[in-house]
């Protein structure tokens, strides 16, 4: 779900109630868990030497990125604590973390701490980068986290240049999730979060399917 690179052309009525895929039939928790599990382990692959480099996230290199994507993780678990509505917890740092692996590590498996107490799918998340009018249900700000951790995890191995693969069981999840980001004005302004979607067939295997709605190529860098 688009994030801190822009707001996102939700419509109306109230955007916390838009979404195509039915959450209460599922902790999608446990989904999440295995989205950022996932990313952990293709970020460990990460060495220094590997920072300048490239990403599809054009904007953003590899340090850049997983600067991004720490403090999401720190910006949702302050959300799933009542505090989100403060920017400068989404913000990065402007001093960057001396071992950014380390640091995404530390941010992945507090936000999956947060997220796993009790009594968090009854809460509703506050997520000023996504809305300043509404807030959102749990069950679909973390279906937010999961989409973005399927998608930079692949940002992450692409970088590498190496494969990414999702489970089957998170598989068809991500891509209901995927399936219900709009795909409004948004989509075509600087720094959106996902571009315009790819044409993509019906039949296509699900991480690609994902990757062509969110307007990502599955060939990055070449953009067919």
């Amino acid at each position: 779900m688009p994030t801190n690179e822009q707001q996102p052309d939700l419509g109306q009525p109230n955007p916390a109630e838009r979404t195509a895929l039915d959450l209460t039939a599922l902790d999608i928790r446990a989904f999440d868990r295995r989205a950022v599990q996932a990313s952990l382990a293709v970020v460990r692959r990460v060495r220094a030497e590997d920072l300048d480099r490239p990403t599809p996230c054009s904007e953003w290199n590899l340090a850049d990125l997983l600067a991004h994507m720490t403090v999401q993780h720190r910006g949702f678990r302050a959300a799933s604590l009542g505090l989100g509505a403060d920017l400068k917890i989404w913000t990065s740092p402007a001093v960057p973390d001396a071992d950014p692996v380390a640091a995404y590590a530390s941010a992945a498996e507090a936000v999956l701490t947060a997220f796993a107490a009790d009594g968090v799918l009854e809460r509703r998340f506050v997520l000023p980068e996504i809305s300043t009018e509404f807030d959102f249900p749990a069950a679909q700000a973390i279906s937010f986290h999961v989409i973005d951790y399927v998608v930079h995890g692949w940002d992450v191995a692409r970088s590498l240049g190496q494969d990414y693969a999702l489970d089957d069981e998170l598989a068809p999840v991500a891509l209901r999730i995927a399936e219900a980001v709009p795909a409004g004005s948004a989509r075509e302004r600087p720094a959106a979060a996902f571009g315009p979607v790819l044409p993509t067939a019906a039949d296509t295997a699900p991480l690609e399917r994902i990757l062509r709605l969110l307007g990502r190529s599955p060939n990055w860098p070449d953009p067919a």
